[in-house]
């Protein structure tokens, strides 16, 4: 017995077995008598069984036909489900938001209340090199990211779509210079320490920070163990020093006791410029879809182009 099962055949046994004729079925599959007869017979040598007895009335499932049924069914409902895991507008839609505390997690769970029934696999990739290799191999839908770096090009098949200028908060201590402050110019921020240390080098947000440092002056520390946001609160808690930049979106979570505060940033407000990068050929109506819900609510979280400030490099929802 072979162990390679055509699924063709198979599909073919289940036509017969449910029409009872082999013309009836060659008519469902729009095929000729002879091509089901052959197909037929290849599965009963591949199986090393009789699968059907011809009547005068058609065709009748022998006992092992009849064994053999509930498992051809089976194996063209798994093929169906493994073709429906891949089929645009079938599959989940694949999105990369680099971080499920961040903003662009936010923005895709906004969408999922705008569209309930969207079913969505959200993965978190490093950098935008890992999630232009993703995107151009299928791997995942969608990525939200900063671009361009400068230096580092999108290929020609990558799309990116300017989906969100996030303003950046100064997070400090209860006992810092700056936290009874209502609002911080970033000018104002030079000679204090922000610290950082969840910059790796190389990706878009150490490229972001590093030119708004440049821009107003600022000392970045990026030295120390990365631990991701989790540790920030305790460590700012307790200094009279240190502070650190966050996402207006960014979710930042710690006792009520630690006595935290986000303090805007105006004159100018340094936005980080979110984009939705994916594939100019993907036909996923579910990433028309977030498209279509990024461009039009991005307006409203507009901030007038003299009040901001973002790198020269940067795509942004305003000219």
């Amino acid at each position: 017995m072979s162990t390679d099962v055509d699924l063709n055949a198979v599909r073919t046994f289940v036509a017969v077995a449910d029409a009872g004729r082999f013309q009836d079925a060659a008519t469902d599959l729009s095929i000729t008598q002879q091509a089901v007869s052959k197909r037929v017979a290849a599965l009963e040598k591949d199986l090393g069984v009789r699968l059907f007895t011809r009547t005068a009335r058609g065709a009748r499932l022998t006992v092992d036909g009849q064994a053999f049924l509930p498992h051809a069914r089976e194996l063209l409902r798994a093929e169906e489900r493994a073709a429906a895991s891949v089929r645009p507008g079938r599959r989940a839609l694949r999105v990369d938001v680099i971080g499920r505390k961040l903003a662009p997690a936010a923005l895709l769970r906004d969408f999922l209340r705008a569209h309930p029934s969207t079913e969505l696999d959200v993965v978190t990739l490093h950098d935008v090199e890992a999630a232009v290799t993703a995107i151009r191999s299928g791997t995942i839908d969608a990525s939200f990211r900063a671009v361009a770096m400068p230096g580092r090009p999108l290929p020609d098949d990558i799309r990116a779509t300017p989906v969100h200028d996030e303003p950046l908060q100064l997070l400090t201590g209860p006992g810092h210079p700056f936290a009874d402050a209502p609002a911080v110019a970033p000018a104002e921020l030079a000679g204090h320490r922000i610290w950082m240390p969840e910059l790796p080098p190389g990706t878009e947000w150490a490229a972001y920070y590093a030119d708004l440092a440049a821009a107003f002056g600022l000392s970045i520390d990026v030295v120390g163990p990365h631990f991701g946001t989790e540790p920030l609160p305790d460590v700012l808690a307790d200094s009279t020093t240190l502070a650190t930049f966050v996402g207006e979106l960014t979710r930042v979570l710690w006792p009520a006791d630690y006595d935290l505060r986000r303090i805007a940033l105006h004159h100018p407000t340094p936005v980080y410029p979110h984009c939705l990068l994916h594939h100019r050929d993907n036909p996923h109506p579910a990433l028309a879809a977030l498209r279509e819900h990024l461009t039009r609510s991005g307006p409203e979280r507009r901030l007038r182009g003299d009040e901001i400030w973002t790198p020269a490099w940067a795509h942004r929802t305003t000219p």
